[in-house]
């Protein structure tokens, strides 16, 4: 950001800011200028006015007609790689003014960037309820097993019961992760102990492990549709009992919504639909 102030202006600025607030902001090292402690905090809050002055110029802007501000959506991975592309496609053709910005994390992390005021719309699965949250049941999809193509292990075309998934050499995120937190769960009700092989925190590395006959994951069947259908993976029902999650949009009551981020939202629900209606959340065989 380009100040138009003079350097000595400037030193002179920051050090009555730092006589008013008691503290150093920044001390110099051989590198250049570190924030202290206190230098953090204080920019932290600076980034948070400067958003919401951002936020509130641009909610102003788009009272008299198409969003020309910035919209900021959040969902974990599994989401990302059947939701991006489209909703960024359908957002761009409808809204070319305005800009998006998609962030993928656990569906925890996403979470905290939400009630943390960095996300304008999250797609989340299995929240809890927060009083500060609205949230927007979109889908409950089931989770399946994943496998290489040559199916090494001889799971064979059956429905996978908490026996035969116990036996099997599995790829799956560590915990707390949500879908081995699930799996650990189910198993243990049941009276098995699932056979780690690999902890991956990183869906495409999980996926091509799988591909190579590493071993077998769990995953939404979104997730993985085209891969099935181009047979490079086979996904088998579990029955554990059924394996299930439900993806939820959020927004939060905090603070107002945009007009742009009420536009995402919507067109959240519309892809949704659609990627509903071409099959992509769910198995047909």
């Amino acid at each position: 950001m380009l100040l138009s102030i003079g350097q000595p202006v400037l030193s002179r600025q920051i050090k009555a800011l730092e006589e008013e607030l008691g503290a150093e902001l920044y001390h110099r090292t051989g590198r250049g200028i570190v924030l202290t402690d206190a230098g953090r905090i204080l920019a932290d809050h600076a980034r948070s006015v400067i958003e919401r002055t951002e936020r509130a110029r641009s909610e102003i802007q788009d009272l008299g007609g198409a969003p020309s501000g910035r919209a900021v959506i959040g969902m974990p991975p599994s989401v990302g790689i059947v939701f991006t592309v489209p909703l960024v496609q359908r957002f761009r053709k409808e809204f070319p003014k305005a800009s998006l910005v998609v962030m993928e994390g656990f569906s925890g992390h996403v979470l905290e960037w939400l009630t943390s005021g960095r996300l304008d719309v999250a797609i989340l699965y299995n929240v809890p309820a927060i009083a500060s949250l609205l949230l927007e049941p979109l889908f409950t999809e089931e989770l399946m097993l994943l496998g290489p193509a040559s199916d090494p292990a001889g799971v064979g075309s059956q429905v996978v019961g908490a026996q035969r998934l116990a036996s099997l050499p599995l790829i799956l995120p560590s915990r707390p992760h949500a879908i081995r937190m699930q799996l650990d769960g189910a198993l243990e009700k049941s009276g098995h102990a699932g056979n780690i092989t690999l902890e991956i925190n990183a869906m495409p590395s999980t996926l091509k492990l799988v591909e190579c006959g590493f071993g077998y994951t769990i995953l939404p069947y979104s997730c993985v549709h085209e891969l099935v259908a181009q047979q490079r993976l086979r996904a088998w029902p579990i029955q554990i009992p059924s394996m299930t999650r439900e993806l939820m949009l959020a927004t939060t009551t905090s603070r107002p919504i945009s007009k742009a981020a009420r536009e995402l939202a919507r067109m959240v629900r519309m892809e949704v639909l659609a990627l509903e209606k071409a099959g992509a959340w769910g198995r047909h065989d």
